[in-house]
């Protein structure tokens, strides 16, 4: 199912997500809303906190930009080794119509449990490694903005309140006429 996926500067974004004790289906289901949520947005990776629910969990998916890269969900990931540096001009599915350069490692190497509950270890170069970083930058209450300069943030975070604003004017046209009908 897809969810909606929350703009920043929304509140949620900046809490820290909770370790899942489990991997049981509900957890499955939310992987799989995430997925859906990902790719109707068309992004390569979203946290379980974009869509407002706060548990380390993310999903991968940089194969369209990517040679030889796979969907990927990561259950409480944890990064244990960076290594190198670059720079990428990053954007984000909770600051939409935004990119900026951010500097991160190189090369990433994560541990995780998959959807069906197994330890995995993945150390990931390219496009995917700056996901992993991003994505789980979101698991602890941080978007790619807190990495850029203070100015640059304000201009993105008074945007963003504008596209917060059209999006609840928009849900609330939307609604009006169901509460219409359901008030006959």
């Amino acid at each position: 199912m897809v969810r909606e996926i929350l703009v920043w500067p929304h509140p949620v974004l900046k809490q820290s997500a909770k370790p899942v004790a489990h991997v049981d289906d509900s957890v499955r289901q939310l992987i799989q809303d995430m997925f859906d949520s990902m790719y109707a947005a068309d992004g390569v990776g979203l946290a379980a906190p974009q869509i407002g629910e706060l548990k380390n969990v993310i999903v991968l998916d940089t194969s369209p930009r990517q040679e030889g890269a796979k969907a990927l969900a990561m259950v409480n990931p944890q990064i244990v080794k960076l290594e190198g540096a670059t720079t990428y001009k990053e954007g984000c599915l909770s600051i939409p119509g935004e990119a900026e350069d951010v500097d991160r490692a190189a090369v990433v190497t994560v541990r995780f449990l998959d959807k069906d509950g197994a330890q995995q270890e993945l150390t990931a170069e390219g496009l995917l490694a700056i996901a992993i970083q991003h994505e789980t930058d979101h698991l602890k209450g941080t978007v790619f903005v807190d990495h850029i300069s203070s100015l640059k943030r304000e201009l993105i975070r008074k945007r963003m309140k504008k596209v917060q604003a059209f999006r609840a004017e928009k849900k609330a046209e939307d609604e009006a006429p169901k509460k219409k009908a359901a008030s006959r």
